[in-house]
């Protein structure tokens, strides 16, 4: 196998970590600043906009950090279990999905109980409850303890293998650990750069059989949940990485195979940290948006279908909108959707959009669709 240079926790200096503070001191004034600025208008809304914002930062944050493994998760599965765990109505939605209740177990304590001391026996906590099952990709794996074996990143034909990651060898784990943990509870940095230089550290370190990346997002939100000094989170870390997941592998890489000066690392933390409080910006506006548009249809009265559909269009509904469609997403008879939609036609609601008999499309009422462009079109703040 090809190995390139030494790697991060190779070095002769390991783990003593290295940055340029005159560098980073304006980018992290300036995420400072955004970040205050979004907290503070979440502070002046009511708790049903707060509640919504909180539930759906936890989802993205949640769906995103498994994305960035390519694992696919159910996001009614998800929400479900965040709002069965925070205490909140789950009618409608399923709860089922064993892996979706680990992984939001895992968040809402990291979140909630950022000021905890992180220990090991609460990492092998997480790591137990991220694999209820003990199973990764169809093979069983150590859970709640560290990894017993070596740990590559691979890539290349047999023969050729490239080596573009070694962790350090397992016996060497628990002591890494150890220097670790005393930086992430002890040191008294600057909270954002303790945030990025932990992310760091744990993926290099790599200490469980699997699911070491998930695991490091999740100290990145305890450490940021930690900084803001809020049990709730209102910007996704994971969901901007999405957003341009190649930097983000490229900029570990970089890190993993470079010298102790971690500058650029924390650089990219917190350019990645400034497109999540823009996106939770966004979101804001979407949400106040849907919510004074509920709160001037409240009086119609909806099943639970016709709910779940006018929330799609409301959010932006890709696509045509048929009867077809609507019974398949909502599960119903051709003949059920029908009868919800033209209920929905007579109570003001919706439109035909084209079409004829079956093939006919839907959409929010003209006067429906102009009342919610209003409120796009006008500042928010």
């Amino acid at each position: 196998m090809i190995r390139s240079r030494l790697y991060l926790w190779q070095n002769e200096n390991w783990p003593e970590f290295r940055w340029d503070a005159e560098k980073l001191l304006s980018p992290i004034y300036e995420v400072s600043q955004e970040v205050s600025l979004l907290l503070g208008r979440i502070s002046m809304f009511g708790e049903g906009i707060k509640t919504e914002l909180l539930t759906s930062t936890l989802e993205n944050e949640i769906i995103s950090s498994n994305s960035v493994e390519n694992i696919l998760l159910k996001r009614e599965a998800v929400r479900s279990s965040i709002l069965a765990q925070l205490n909140m109505d789950t009618e409608g939605l399923s709860v089922n999905d064993h892996y979706s209740e680990g992984a939001v177990r895992i968040l809402l304590d990291a979140v909630t109980n950022s000021a905890v001391p992180l220990t090991k026996e609460r990492l092998w906590g997480w790591h137990s409850d991220l694999f209820p099952s003990g199973i990764s990709d169809g093979r069983r794996i150590l859970t709640g303890q560290w990894r017993q074996g070596p740990m590559y990143v691979i890539s290349g034909n047999t023969g050729k293998e490239i080596i573009h990651f070694e962790a350090p060898p397992a016996e060497m784990v628990d002591g890494e650990i150890d220097s670790f943990l005393k930086f992430v509870n002890e040191n008294d940095v600057n909270p954002i750069i303790k945030a990025a230089v932990s992310h760091l550290w744990f993926v290099t370190i790599h200490p469980f059989a699997d699911g070491n990346g998930r695991i490091a997002r999740t100290i990145t939100e305890m450490l940021l949940a930690r900084a803001d000094n809020s049990p709730h989170r209102y910007y996704s870390f994971s969901s901007a990485i999405m957003k341009n997941r190649k930097a983000y592998y490229d900029a570990l890489e970089y890190a993993e195979k470079s010298t102790m000066d971690v500058t650029s690392f924390i650089a990219y933390f917190i350019e990645t940290m400034r497109v999540a409080v823009a996106d939770a910006e966004m979101r804001i506006a979407k949400t106040i948006e849907k919510t004074r548009f509920w709160d001037r249809i409240r009086s119609i009265s909806m099943n639970e279908r016709q709910v779940k559909m006018v929330n799609k269009l409301v959010d932006g509904f890709e696509g045509r909108l048929t009867a077809e469609k609507w019974g398949k997403i909502t599960k119903c008879s051709h003949a059920t959707a029908l009868r919800d939609i033209n209920d929905l036609i007579q109570k003001g609601v919706l439109e035909e959009d084209g079409g004829k008999s079956r093939n006919a499309g839907y959409i929010l009422k003209k006067t429906q669709r102009r009342y919610l462009a209003v409120f796009r079109n006008t500042e928010m703040y």
